[in-house]
């Protein structure tokens, strides 16, 4: 009689993970055996279990990371540059609360940006908000927030998440207005959250891509003087991929 309206004051509530658990548990029979603190912590679990779900899918909706990376599949065994020993320690996340940046430097189809997205989403399962962002299309849209009135609030959400991934850094020289902007992102965010930046050009080169030599200096400082640097090398990983995934249409054929 009572598991009616049990449910339906869980719903109420807002225990749907509780409900969910409280109806199973019921149906199977599995709660003849059990006391009442097993019975509640059964319950217990599976609330928590569905809020931390929840919340890492919302953490991964916002931080709209470029590719479905997570770093239990990352490929050690590939000649790149990729030390396991020295990644694992970025993916156990001290680096974050040390509020240090990263940067991933390395030719094209190495597996930067998929590197990044695997850290960005470790740091989502973390409980940790994470913001990727490609930086030609931020520079983009930062110069279209300006006529909109948006850029004030963009800036502040730029500054904001526990890890920014800046991606694709350093393709084209930037103008007055996105080296103003960097800087303003990077002041906000240094010493107090972290960046990962990756980058096709050595670190040595990002000073002449930023232009002005003050705000170049002023950007370095604050972007790599805390940064771990992992610089990959070898052969493009996409032509390979890209052969995988060949042979598998061809035997589905």
């Amino acid at each position: 009689m009572l598991k009616h309206p049990t449910l339906d004051q869980l719903h109420v509530l807002g225990l749907h993970g509780m409900a969910k658990a409280f109806a199973e548990i019921a149906a199977n029979g599995e709660a003849d055996g059990l006391g009442h603190p097993e019975w509640l912590g059964l319950l217990l679990d599976r609330e928590a279990s569905l809020r931390q779900d929840k919340r890492f899918a919302a953490r991964l909706r916002i931080a709209k990371l470029r590719q479905q990376a997570c770093v239990e599949d990352i490929d050690y065994r590939t000649p790149r540059g990729l030390d396991r020993a020295v990644f694992q320690k970025l993916v156990g996340g001290d680096w974050i609360d040390a509020h240090d940046n990263l940067a991933l430097v390395g030719a094209t189809g190495v597996g930067k940006s998929w590197l990044a997205s695997a850290l960005g989403n470790k740091a989502c399962r973390d409980n940790r908000s994470v913001l990727y962002q490609r930086v030609p299309r931020l520079f983009e849209e930062l110069a279209l927030a300006r006529g909109d009135g948006r850029h004030p609030r963009l800036l502040r959400s730029l500054g904001r998440a526990d890890l920014l991934i800046l991606d694709d850094w350093g393709l084209e020289p930037l103008d007055a207005a996105a080296r103003h902007d960097l800087l303003e992102i990077l002041e906000e965010r240094y010493g107090q959250r972290s960046t990962v930046i990756t980058s096709q050009l050595p670190v040595d080169r990002w000073h002449e891509i930023i232009g002005d030599p003050t705000y170049a200096d002023a950007i370095l400082d604050r972007l790599v003087h805390n940064a771990h640097r992992i610089e990959l090398t070898g052969e493009s990983l996409r032509p390979r991929k890209a052969t995988k995934e060949g042979l598998t249409r061809h035997h589905r054929q």
